[in-house]
C-alpha cells in the first residue's frame, strides 16, 4: 500500500518500520541525582574521533539538564530490560522511585551517571548541538565505554521485540 500523506502520524508509522535498539540517556540533574530518558534516536557518527548523536525533544525534561551539564551517559538496554525503558519513558521521575525500583547507577570518574547492568554503556561530552524541528541533536565525544554479553532489547512498530535464536 502506497502512502503519500505527509503528516506526523503517518511519518511515525513509516519510521516505526525501522527496527531500533533501545537506549536510556542519563544526565545528572542535581548533585548525585540522575534523570534519564528512553531514546531510540541514537547512533554512532564517527570513529575518529569517537562521536555519537542523540536526539532530544524540545518538550523533554532531559533537555534543560543536558544543556546545563554538557555531558551524558548512554545505556544500550539488553533483552529483558523493558521495565527500565518504560520507567525512563515517563516525564516525572524521582530518586525515591528509582530506589524503590532498585535502578542501579554507576558513575564515571568524571562524574557522568550510567545505568549499570545493561548491554553497553558510553559516557559522552557534548561537542555540538543543533536544533532540528521539534528536537535538538546532540553530538557527544565518547570519553569511556563498556560492552557486555547478551542480546539487545529491540523496538519495532510500537512494540518491544527480541532477537530470535
Amino acid at each position: 500500500m502506497a502512502i503519500s500523506s505527509l503528516d506526523p502520524v503517518t511519518f511515525r508509522r513509516v519510521a516505526g518500520t525501522f527496527v531500533t535498539g533501545v537506549t536510556v540517556i542519563t544526565v545528572e540533574r542535581d548533585p548525585g541525582v540522575v534523570h534519564g530518558m528512553t531514546a531510540n534516536s541514537f547512533t554512532s557518527v564517527s570513529l575518529d574521533p569517537l562521536l555519537v548523536l542523540v536526539c532530544v525533544s524540545h518538550d523533554a525534561r532531559l533537555l534543560s539538564f543536558l544543556k546545563a551539564q554538557r555531558r551524558f551517559g548512554v545505556a544500550i538496554l539488553r533483552a529483558g530490560q523493558q521495565s527500565l525503558s518504560e520507567h525512563f519513558a515517563k516525564c516525572d521521575q524521582s530518586p525515591e522511585e528509582d530506589a524503590r525500583l532498585g535502578i542501579p547507577y554507576k558513575w564515571t570518574s568524571s562524574g557522568i551517571p550510567l545505568l549499570d547492568g545493561t548491554l553497553a554503556e558510553l559516557a559522552c561530552n557534548v561537542v555540538a548541538e543543533h536544533p532540528a524541528g521539534d528536537h535538538t541533536i546532540f553530538l557527544g565525544a565518547v570519553e569511556s565505554m563498556e560492552c557486555h554479553d547478551g542480546d539487545p532489547l529491540l523496538f519495532h512498530r510500537g512494540q518491544y521485540r527480541r532477537l530470535a535464536p
